[in-house]
């Protein structure tokens, strides 16, 4: 067994996706199931209950649905990345979820072996899209001033998006480059305001879109 597993809650309305997920999870060697939730509310809850690691939340449920869960557990400041597992493709979805604080998005059809994976990558800090996930999200920069913004960017404010794109902390950051984390600060800063981001995920996710990650 690995020395430190990843704690997973699974959050999703239907029982036999839960005990598909749960029976192919509990093989693998660093990952415990610690508990699982049927719509968002119970999700939260147990989240706030179980702290786990990581939570692989469906988006669409009775009452209250994943995106509004995703909400409220970043209002309780709850450290859990929430990894998206649903069949719902669309931009209307995708997009909020992430801008709600989803750590990545994978469709239900995802290969077992590449769920494990994208389990660990957030788990790890890391930004996680499907390709086709990418590819939706790539519309929202056809808009004049899109993909153009990123020109404004100094190589050096490149560098540190890419680090953000990476999970890196502001301490992480000024350590890697060789910089004042008050430095940093400012760096990420005039980030968001060139790109008009709103925080951290959006300018990671804005970064993985651009090909600016490591």
């Amino acid at each position: 067994m690995a020395d430190k597993q990843i704690r997973v809650l699974l959050v999703d309305d239907h029982q036999v996706v839960r005990r598909g997920l749960r029976t192919f999870l509990e093989v693998q060697d660093d990952i415990e199931v610690v508990g699982e939730a049927s719509d968002g509310d119970e999700g939260v809850a147990r989240a706030e209950e179980l702290r786990p690691d990581v939570v692989l939340m469906d988006v669409k449920m009775p009452g209250t649905d994943g995106i509004e869960a995703l909400k409220r557990l970043r209002e309780l400041d709850n450290p859990a990345k929430v990894l998206v597992v649903t069949s719902f493709t669309e931009q209307r979805t995708v997009v909020p979820a992430l801008r709600a604080g989803a750590s990545g998005y994978v469709y239900k059809d995802i290969d077992p072996d590449a769920l494990a994976g994208a389990i660990r990558s957030v788990h790890a800090g890391h930004i996680l899209l499907q390709p086709e996930v990418a590819g939706a999200l790539l519309s929202q920069d056809d808009s004049p001033g899109g993909t153009g913004r990123g020109s404004t960017l100094t190589e050096r404010e490149r560098e540190v998006l890419g680090l953000i794109a990476d999970g890196r902390s502001n301490r992480e950051i000024a350590r890697a480059l060789v910089l004042s984390e008050k430095t940093v600060k400012t760096h990420v800063s005039n980030i968001l305001m060139k790109l008009d981001l709103a925080d951290r995920t959006q300018a990671a996710l804005w970064a993985v879109r651009h090909g600016l990650t490591n």
